[in-house]
């Protein structure tokens, strides 16, 4: 009996977000690099060596760490919207900064919402509930991702600036002047 096992792997693009085949033949250096990694653990774990005490994290100390990691800052914000290659990023900061006031409204304070969401009850979201008619977050990144599965879901055949206005314009903002607004805002960031 000959069992011939056929072993598909992908790769997430982040800027199509999507999952692309990976070529089988490109792995077989990175397998022996594995398998050097997979001897050096071993080895390392044969010794027997005892961990100390004092590499323990405290719960305060991880409290501390995980506050500043979440700790809300518009470079951080700005830094979070291009590693999670969000299309447009210069707008849609515009857009959050609108959307909260200069991140100062009770729906940013409160709810942790940067972009004024509704709940999503269609697409895939990483909301936790509803306060105040629009979705509540655990931090402001989970802002930002659920912002990004909104660009997954129903923006990724927009291509120009021009696109994404004229979606905003339709399908997004309420006010009538929204993209004016907007554009004033990226226009006096880029004066900055």
């Amino acid at each position: 009996m000959n069992l011939k096992i056929n072993l598909m792997l992908y790769k997430f693009d982040k800027t199509n977000l999507e999952y692309k085949r990976i070529d089988k033949t490109l792995l077989i250096p990175y397998l022996g690099l594995l398998g050097i990694l997979i001897i050096l653990t071993i080895l390392q774990f044969s010794t027997n060596k005892k961990v100390e005490d004092n590499h323990y994290i405290t719960e305060e100390t991880k409290l501390l760490i995980l506050n500043e990691t979440t700790k809300f800052t518009p470079e951080k914000l700005k830094q979070y919207l291009v590693e999670l290659n969000i299309k447009f990023p210069h707008i849609v900061y515009a857009q959050t900064k609108l959307e909260t006031g200069n991140f100062e409204s009770k729906i940013f304070r409160e709810n942790n919402n940067l972009f004024g969401m509704k709940v999503a009850r269609i697409r895939p979201t990483t909301n936790k509930g509803e306060q105040y008619n629009h979705a509540v977050f655990n931090n402001w990144r989970e802002s930002v991702v659920d912002y990004a599965l909104y660009q997954a879901s129903y923006l990724r055949d927009i291509k120009t600036e021009t696109q994404y206005y004229e979606y905003l314009a339709k399908n997004y903002a309420e006010d009538t002047n929204y993209i004016s607004k907007i554009k004033r805002i990226v226009n006096d960031e880029k004066n900055q």
